[in-house]
């Protein structure tokens, strides 16, 4: 039976750990300059109806050094943007690949491409939820803190995709999550409900950044405007204003808390330029992560 990556639903902590076992080997073996290519000859299609930086450099980049190939689609360039069902893509595109990863808007698309297709569909996000950065950004705390259990996360911004699989982390994983969204930006009420019934960690959301902020190990944070939301631009810099992780902010939390940002970042904006600079940023690191985390995942999957 095929296996894929659309959200963190189903797994266990066990399954987390086996991605960061592998991608800590995996890590280590580019490193060290020794070869690893454990899918030699298999192929990957990347669909990508959103922009990219990260996502396909590193799924790209994973690929080749695992040995296969990936081949970038978007929408104006296959017939799906003429108005091929997904349906049909799916079932044409197991005859020749062996993965697809989809970047999109509706969380909807990415499960209706799984449930034609007869390979493994990895999400490279949606609006609704964004697995592959936090699995990174969990693969990161440990390797900096030694472990992701008792850890205290401060997500400050925007209810948005990665919030929500942060939330969704919180549901198999004994980590603590607080929160802090202006009111109408809240994450997934589904989501959040449903980590708050059956989470193995904590999940609390508040209105005051310094609330969550407070004796946090990381502070984490996201662009106030996503892909698509650019019309909202200017009312939301005036709604999420109070809400920039900052010097001021960064004193709340221990004092070795480490900063967090999944990229690209706006600065003077959702954070400012002398914390996602200093000494407790960890972005490019996190950044980087994005590549072993995903290269992990394409050898358990394909």
């Amino acid at each position: 039976m095929k296996k894929d990556l659309l959200s963190f639903a189903g797994m266990n902590p066990e399954d987390f750990e086996d991605i960061w076992l592998r991608a800590a080997r995996l890590k280590k073996m580019l490193k060290e300059g020794k070869e690893h290519a454990s899918l030699k000859g298999k192929t990957l299609g990347m669909i990508f109806d959103k922009s990219s930086t990260r996502t396909r450099i590193s799924f790209e980049v994973g690929m080749y050094q695992l040995g296969g190939i990936a081949l970038f689609l978007n929408s104006r360039d296959t017939q799906i943007g003429r108005g091929e069902t997904l349906a049909d893509s799916a079932r044409m595109m197991s005859r020749y690949l062996n993965g697809i990863m989809i970047r999109t808007f509706a969380q909807e698309s990415v499960e209706v491409l799984a449930s034609y297709a007869t390979i493994p569909v990895i999400n490279g996000l949606t609006d609704l939820l964004h697995p592959c950065q936090i699995l990174a950004d969990l693969f990161t705390i440990k390797e900096k803190k030694g472990t992701y259990e008792g850890v205290r996360v401060a997500y400050i911004g925007d209810g948005n995709n990665v919030a929500n699989s942060w939330i969704e982390a919180a549901a198999h994983l004994s980590f603590e999550l607080t929160l802090a969204c202006p009111e109408g930006y809240d994450p997934d009420q589904r989501i959040l409900e449903e980590s708050r019934r059956c989470g193995k960690g904590s999940v609390r959301l508040y209105r005051d950044p310094r609330d969550a902020a407070k004796d946090a190990d990381v502070l984490y944070t996201d662009v106030w405007t996503s892909m698509g939301q650019e019309a909202e631009l200017k009312e939301r810099k005036e709604i999420f204003r109070d809400y920039q992780i900052n010097a001021d902010l960064l004193g709340v939390a221990n004092k070795d808390a480490m900063v967090m940002h999944c990229l690209p970042a706006h600065r003077g904006e959702e954070i400012s330029a002398d914390v996602i600079d200093g000494p407790q940023s960890v972005v490019i690191d996190e950044a980087e992560n994005r590549l072993h985390v995903q290269k992990a995942v394409l050898e358990i999957l394909l």
